[in-house]
C-alpha cells in the first residue's frame, strides 16, 4: 500500500473489492441533508436572557466588558422584555444592581429594592408570554460581595445567610417571580427556601438550584455587570473547578431537598458535569454561559479571529448537546432570531 492511499497498491477506488462498506459523508452532503439529520437543535423557548437592571439609571449602561450587554433602567426593562417576549424565548433570568449596599444586604428584601421592583415591572410586562426568574443570592447587595453574611471572622456564615434567603424567597415571590434561582451554594438552601415558600402560601413557586457551581475565572465580567464588591473569593462554598463527583453530589442534595430544575454553572468548562447530571437527574437539567464565555468569543470575533454567527451556535449546541434542557445565555435574543 502506498503512504497515503486508502486502497491496496496497485488497486483502484471503482474495484468492489477496496470500496468503502461505510459512508457517513452520504448524510452530510447538503445543508438540507445536515439539517434532517441533526442530533440536536435549538429552539428559543429553550433560550433564558440575564438581564441587569440598574437602581437610578437614567437609560441604558453599556457594560465594557460585555459588548451588547448592558444595565438596564426601569423604564428600558419595559421595552428589553417585551423584546424578549416577541422572540418566543423561554424566559429571563434578572439581576438587581442596587445604587447603597450592606453587610446583609438589605436591599435585596426591600419591596422597594431595585430586584423586587424590576420583577414587578417584568411580570407586568411579560404576563404569560415567558417566565420571569430572579436571581436569589445576596452578593449584589452586600457591600463586602460575597453570597452571604459574614460572622465575626469574616467567613461567610452558612446557617445565617440561610435566614436572609428565606426572606429573600418570600420578597421575590411576592414581587412575582415566577421561579427563583438559588445561586448562593449555601448547604441546605433549597430546604430552607422550599420551606419559607410553602410557608408562605407560595407552595406553587418553583425552585431552580444552582446546584453544581463552580469558583470559576470565567465570571469576570459578571463583576462589572452587578458592580460587584467582593472582597477576596467564593472558594470556600463555590465549587473546587477540579472536583467532577462533588458535583454530582451537590445536584443530588438538592434534589433531595425538592429542586424543581438544576442547573450547572459555568457550562464550558464544565460539560462532563453537565453529562453526568442530565444523566442522572429526573428533573429539568440547565446550564448557564456566563459572561466570561460571552466575552471571549466577542473579542476573537471583533479581532477578527474566529467566525462570530458560528462560534456563538457551536457554543449552545455544545451545552444543548451535553445534556442541557435549557440555556441562560446572553446571546439569547440573538439566537432566538437567527433560529426563526
Amino acid at each position: 500500500m502506498t503512504h497515503g492511499s486508502a486502497y491496496p497498491e496497485g488497486a483502484s477506488p471503482l474495484d468492489p473489492r477496496h470500496r468503502p462498506t461505510d459512508r457517513p459523508r452520504r448524510l452530510r452532503a447538503t445543508p438540507a441533508m445536515r439539517r434532517l439529520v441533526a442530533e440536536t437543535r435549538l429552539h428559543p423557548a429553550e433560550l433564558i436572557l440575564p438581564m441587569f437592571v440598574r437602581e437610578g439609571a437614567g437609560e441604558p449602561v453599556p457594560i465594557s466588558s460585555m459588548p451588547g450587554v448592558v444595565q438596564h433602567s426601569t423604564e428600558s426593562l419595559k421595552g428589553a422584555i417585551a423584546d424578549a417576549a416577541a422572540a418566543g424565548i423561554g424566559g429571563v433570568m434578572l439581576f438587581g444592581v442596587p445604587e447603597h449596599k450592606d453587610a446583609t444586604g438589605s436591599g435585596a428584601t426591600d419591596p422597594d429594592g431595585i430586584l423586587n421592583v424590576a420583577t414587578r415591572i417584568a411580570a407586568a410586562e411579560a404576563g404569560d408570554a415567558l417566565v420571569v426568574q430572579t436571581d436569589l443570592c445576596l452578593d449584589e447587595f452586600t457591600d463586602h460581595g460575597h453570597c452571604g453574611v459574614l460572622d465575626a471572622n469574616g467567613y461567610v456564615d452558612n446557617d445565617a445567610s440561610l435566614e436572609r434567603y428565606r426572606d429573600m424567597a418570600v420578597a421575590q415571590a411576592e414581587a412575582g417571580s415566577q421561579l427563583l434561582g438559588l445561586s448562593g451554594m449555601m448547604d441546605g438552601q433549597v430546604a430552607a427556601v422550599r420551606d419559607a415558600l410553602d410557608d408562605s402560601g407560595f407552595d406553587s413557586t418553583p425552585i431552580l438550584a444552582y446546584a453544581a457551581k463552580y469558583a470559576s475565572a470565567f465570571y469576570g465580567p459578571f463583576r462589572e455587570a452587578v458592580q460587584s464588591s467582593l472582597q477576596g473569593d467564593r472558594r470556600t462554598y463555590q465549587q473546587d473547578p477540579a472536583n467532577r463527583r462533588e458535583g454530582a453530589r451537590e445536584v443530588e442534595l438538592d434534589l433531595a431537598e425538592g429542586a424543581d430544575i438544576v442547573m450547572v454553572k459555568p457550562a464550558m468548562s464544565y460539560l462532563d458535569v453537565l453529562s453526568d447530571t442530565a444523566a442522572t437527574s429526573p428533573v429539568p437539567v440547565w446550564a448557564y454561559q456566563v459572561s466570561g464565555e460571552y466575552a471571549m468569543i466577542e473579542a476573537a470575533a471583533a479581532h477578527g479571529w474566529i467566525d462570530r454567527r458560528r462560534a456563538i451556535e457551536e457554543s449552545v449546541i455544545g451545552i444543548r448537546r451535553a445534556g442541557a434542557d435549557a440555556v441562560l445565555t446572553y446571546w439569547a435574543l440573538e439566537l432566538a432570531e437567527w433560529i426563526r
